[in-house]
């Protein structure tokens, strides 16, 4: 329980950054679809350059960040050589990155549609090299439990980004996209220059068969990688590639993402979730209780994950103001995205028991075949179903490869997950969302009405957990207070 409690403080840091900082980040939602008009496209022409630069990111990181944590926890090592070694690999895939993109930025903004804006393209490809560079000392923060230095420094970038797409958009009344992407490059430049004094502390030293080694440990990352990253941005960007009306293509990518932005709460709680939870395993892994650990921290997650769910839906009437009038058509998507979400933190909890035998490869082909489900949804059913494919896809995708990552898992390195509570919290959530829906289309009720028994169906959920499975007193920080009562 003290090690739960731990991973529950470390989170709730992390997801200060995190979830704080993503809701911080909506008030941009209203304020991009205020100022840049549905007919424009301006929205989906961000929703589709952010997907490429996530790509890209992946890319160049090239899974250094979960084997920073693997070969730092290795006594053979000295944890500063391994981020030295992690680092120069990193820059040196970032410096060539950069050359190919400015070398050849004509036929690349041709291709992918953006003959009359290679600026755009150009801005984004140094935010997204500077994302590159930051990783690992991001994640060096993480394996030296830093979470207040981590905290700080993201929620530095979301104040600031915040503070300027206000001036810009509502002072100055810019309406232009190139303003999003010029914001971000501003933002991501600082916050590259307040690391400079964490990078002068380290031990500089390139261990070149240490390198050997850390790439055969990462290139199946990288696999997984670039396939779960297809997983989360492959439809938006496909969308406009296959979607048959050319000229409303990013018109209707627009609505899909600006909704999407609500079903992203999913990804905060999971985000932070991993970035506690990742340097922990690799620490635990030597100890005799790991097992009963990690399958304790699965039924954790999926219970709060699973709440998170509940909350957003009964929470719609007030979260859907969030997106501007004009782009409200397309909420449908919203449960079936979060529930993709909770499918994708599934699968990254069952994921470690192939990283902690240096089995990656098998993250490689799960992830494979997630991907391979998305995009033959995508690309059959978008010009049928328009964005409803790209929710579907997602599902579709991470339900693969959380099914294929479960059953090869119990057998390579089997963990007695508590299949029936997990289960039985999946039927509850479902039912009790089943019911809100029931209300909401059944009845003539006024949306204060429907809003009060969301909320008392979602007390019922929080009630169970307290009675059955996480008693107040066993909270860190405040449990101390309800023992003592």
């Amino acid at each position: 329980m003290a090690n739960l409690k731990s991973l529950a403080k470390d989170t709730a840091i992390y997801g200060l950054s995190s979830i704080v900082g993503r809701f911080l980040n909506y008030l941009l939602v209203p304020l991009y679809t205020h100022y840049m008009p549905k007919d424009s496209g301006d929205y989906g022409i961000s929703t589709n350059v952010y997907a490429y630069t996530a790509l890209i990111l992946v890319i160049l990181t090239f899974g250094m960040e979960t084997t920073l944590f693997r070969f730092a926890n290795d006594e053979k090592y000295k944890s500063d050589t391994v981020f030295s070694t992690a680092f120069a690999t990193v820059g040196s895939l970032t410096a060539v990155f950069l050359l190919l993109i400015f070398g050849f930025i004509s036929p690349i903004s041709h291709a992918l549609g953006y003959t009359e804006h290679p600026d755009y393209l150009l801005m984004m490809a140094v935010v997204v090299a500077l994302d590159a560079i930051q990783a690992l000392p991001f994640s060096y923060l993480r394996y030296q439990k830093r979470p207040i230095r981590f905290a700080s420094l993201k929620m530095l970038f979301i104040v600031i980004n915040i503070a300027l797409n206000v001036i810009y958009f509502v002072l100055l009344g810019k309406t232009s996209v190139f303003y999003v992407f010029f914001i971000n490059l501003l933002c991501t430049g600082l916050i590259t220059f307040f690391f400079l004094p964490d990078l002068f502390r380290i031990k500089w030293k390139f261990d070149g068969k240490l390198l050997s080694e850390m790439l055969g440990y990462s290139w199946p990352i990288l696999i997984l990688g670039i396939a779960g990253i297809l997983n989360q941005v492959a439809d938006k960007i496909i969308f406009p590639l296959v979607y048959p009306d050319e000229a409303d293509a990013n018109v209707q990518l627009g609505i899909y993402g600006s909704c999407v932005k609500i079903a992203m709460i999913m990804a905060m709680i999971t985000q932070a979730f991993r970035y506690a939870y990742e340097p922990i395993v690799f620490a635990k892994s030597k100890d005799s209780d790991k097992t009963q650990y990690y399958a304790s921290a699965m039924k954790y997650f999926i219970i709060f994950t699973l709440l998170a769910f509940l909350c957003v839906m009964g929470w719609m009437p007030v979260l859907k103001l969030i997106i501007g009038a004009d782009y409200r058509e397309g909420l449908g998507v919203v449960p079936i995205v979060m529930m993709a979400e909770i499918f994708m933190g599934i699968y990254f909890n069952l994921s470690f028991w192939y990283k902690l035998i240096d089995k990656t490869i098998y993250g490689a082909w799960f992830s494979l075949a997630g991907c391979i489900v998305l995009l033959a949804v995508n690309i059959i059913f978008i010009p049928k179903m328009g964005y409803w494919a790209c929710a579907w896809g997602g599902l579709a995708g991470y339900g693969t490869a959380m099914v294929l990552s479960y059953v090869v898992g119990q057998k390579k390195n089997p963990i007695p997950y508590p299949i029936r509570d997990i289960v039985y919290y999946f039927i509850a959530s479902m039912t009790l969302f089943g019911m809100m829906k029931w209300f909401a289309i059944k009845t003539d009720w006024p949306e204060w009405a429907l809003f009060l028994i969301n909320n008392f169906l979602i007390c019922g959920f929080v009630y169970r957990i307290i009675k059955c499975d996480m008693p107040l007193s066993s909270l860190p920080v405040i449990g101390k207070k309800f023992k003592k009562n």
